[in-house]
């Protein structure tokens, strides 16, 4: 046996593991199993099923399955794993089984080994604390690994994406009031449309933002409703009366969120309806700001040959061979980050379908993809607000020439002179190159100063 090794034990037999690790055999055994990808179990997770070994030792505390003293033990180190002085404990691939069993025993072991090392003994002897017996006690990978994901969801939601996107929809809330008597051109089908403000076309994104975000926080409630109790395949085996009501109350307290035992732990176990439906609401939010980064590329296009209505930031260079060319580059950054999410909710969708009878084995996958696009989204919604959006200002030169140059304008005309005549106005225009007024005084239907009447930006928006 190598020196920096110690031989621990499971049901399959012994297993070297390293001398210093606070994992154990099972963890060991995945380490050697798995070694596929890069991607480890997100430590939201990790930090979710800490919260879960505590809120399950003192509900076994107070039904009468631990004694104090390994309550307390448990709660302790649990603590500490939840504050992140742990990580390195936590080395499991997001490919495993799909149940998420060996990261439930890594945590199982990390915590046994904690405490035996705060007492000062001698790491995988499983005292005072055995990995199955107490910190498992009371509860199956089944539903406590769904439930972790729940959690982290849940939080990783409110504690980090719903404040960043609120702060991006003020940011845009801003430019509209800001931009909001500053007339357009505006456009359908990319061709040039009736007049619009700057305003009113900022104040969709704001909204549509808006919309997303209350689509996300109308459906958290459904992942309140938690499987824990129902172990292995709902019915609550080896469970003792009211644990999952008493674990449901535990993590309510402790995180300050309104948690429930679920009345069907057979349905929320057999399937992640509500994880599957949350990645939807992600999706969505990811389809809005794919649409938004989009039109600002659009609108910035240029600078000089584009539609250049929009002067955003310049953060870098933005070729290796043409000099002084500039990029949208956190358009873009956004936009690949929202395909990749979009991509990410397919999978999530494939594996909500995926689970057979009383068990989805797909568990780590849509624990990862959810809280990775939470991830990809914060993150992104930060860098499109600070990098750009805060520094994007209008080109009103260039807008000022294009809405004198749109032949939509002619539309206002429809009402007095026809369809069919407000378009031999436009022909006209286009065809020789006139400006509108110019094509209507050689076709004379009406008067300069009917035209003039007519004809105005301004008469044609509507002013908030």
């Amino acid at each position: 046996m190598n020196k920096s090794m110690r031989v621990e034990e499971d049901s399959l037999g012994k297993i070297e593991v390293p001398e210093n690790a606070l994992w154990g055999a099972q963890t060991q055994r995945s380490i050697l199993n798995f070694s596929i990808g890069s991607d480890l179990i997100p430590l939201d997770l990790i930090y979710a099923l800490a919260r879960i070994k505590q809120a399950a030792a003192k509900a076994n505390y107070k039904l009468g399955r631990l004694d104090k003293e390994r309550c307390h033990l448990i709660i302790k180190v649990s603590e500490e794993i939840a504050k992140g002085l742990h990580n390195d404990q936590f080395p499991l691939k997001v490919w495993q089984t799909g149940s998420g069993t060996q990261t439930n025993m890594n945590m199982n072991e990390v915590i046994s080994n904690l405490a035996a090392q705060s007492l000062s003994l001698p790491l995988g002897r499983h005292e005072p604390l055995h990995p199955n017996d107490h910190v498992n006690c009371s509860q199956s990978t089944n539903d406590v690994f769904p439930a972790a994901i729940q959690i982290a969801t849940i939080k990783t939601i409110n504690d980090k994406l719903l404040p960043e996107v609120k702060l991006l929809i003020h940011a845009f809330s801003q430019k509209s009031h800001k931009w909001k008597k500053i007339i357009k051109t505006g456009r359908t089908h990319l061709q040039d449309a009736v007049p619009l403000t700057l305003g009113q076309e900022v104040s969709a994104w704001r909204d549509q933002l808006l919309v997303a975000q209350k689509r996300i926080e109308s459906n958290l409630p459904e992942l309140h409703s938690l499987p824990l109790g129902g172990t292995a395949v709902g019915t609550g085996l080896n469970t003792p009366p009211n644990f999952d009501h008493q674990i449901a109350e535990e993590l309510s307290q402790r995180l300050k969120l309104p948690f429930e035992a679920a009345i069907n732990k057979f349905a929320i176990m057999a399937s992640h309806d509500g994880l599957v439906n949350m990645m939807s609401q992600l999706k969505l939010l990811a389809v809005s700001l794919l649409k938004i980064s989009n039109d600002i590329r659009l609108l910035s296009s240029g600078p000089r040959t584009g539609l250049a209505e929009l002067q955003l930031p310049e953060n870098e260079p933005g070729s290796s061979i043409m000099p002084g060319k500039v990029n949208p580059t956190q358009c873009e950054a956004m936009s690949m980050a929202c395909t990749q999410i979009i991509a990410m909710d397919i999978a999530v969708a494939m594996a909500g379908s995926g689970g057979h009878l009383q068990m989805n084995a797909y568990k780590p996958l849509i624990g990862f993809n959810l809280l990775k696009s939470i991830e990809l989204l914060c993150d992104s919604c930060f860098s499109f607000r600070t990098k750009m959006v805060d520094g994007v200002e209008p080109n009103l030169n260039q807008i000022k020439e294009g809405l004198e140059k749109s032949l939509m304008l002619i539309t206002a005309l429809t009402p007095k002179i026809g369809y069919e005549k407000a378009t031999k106005i436009a022909q006209l225009a286009h065809r020789k190159d006139l400006s509108l007024r110019e094509a209507s005084n050689e076709l004379g239907y009406i008067t300069e100063q009917e035209f003039n009447d007519a004809v105005n930006p301004i008469s044609m928006v509507k002013f908030d």
